[in-house]
């Protein structure tokens, strides 16, 4: 199995990982590794941890961060640069996350799972309207939300 870890800016990945159990429940494989500005300090250990950990007991692990460029960006590309088997994924969101959660096999490599994410972040961001959907409305009101 591909090992999967969150991290982001503040709270971030907090509030992902709680999206995620209240939609899909506890997952394996999966950590949480905020930062905050209070541990910043020992942020890039944290996460050097975290992604050491996961990778010894995976097949390799692909580390979902906020934003490209940012303290979290910067410190996973450090680590997977030692680390073999580590993709990053900026742009993080929670389809990409649930879905990619829920159907993880042991089939996917790291790599594939990687772009997978991104194809699927890009799905899950759409725009939508009130007069746009007026039309819809009967279509709608019979599916069950999450």
């Amino acid at each position: 199995m591909v090992g999967f870890i969150l991290t982001g800016h503040g709270q971030f990945s907090n509030g992902l990982a709680s999206a995620i159990d209240m939609v899909a429940g506890d997952q394996p494989a999966f950590k949480i590794v905020p930062f905050e500005g209070s541990q910043a300090a020992s942020y890039g250990d944290d996460l050097r941890v975290a992604i050491t950990e996961m990778r010894a007991e995976c097949e390799g692990v692909v580390v979902f961060v906020d934003l490209l460029g940012g303290t979290p960006f910067n410190q996973a590309m450090m680590i997977a640069n030692d680390v073999d088997n580590v993709e990053i994924v900026t742009g993080t969101n929670l389809p990409m996350l649930i879905e990619l959660l829920l159907t993880r096999s042991g089939g996917s490599t790291v790599s594939e799972l990687a772009e997978q994410a991104v194809q699927i972040g890009q799905m899950g961001i759409t725009h939508q309207s009130v007069a746009a959907l007026a039309g819809a409305e009967d279509d709608l009101s019979d599916e069950d939300g999450i």
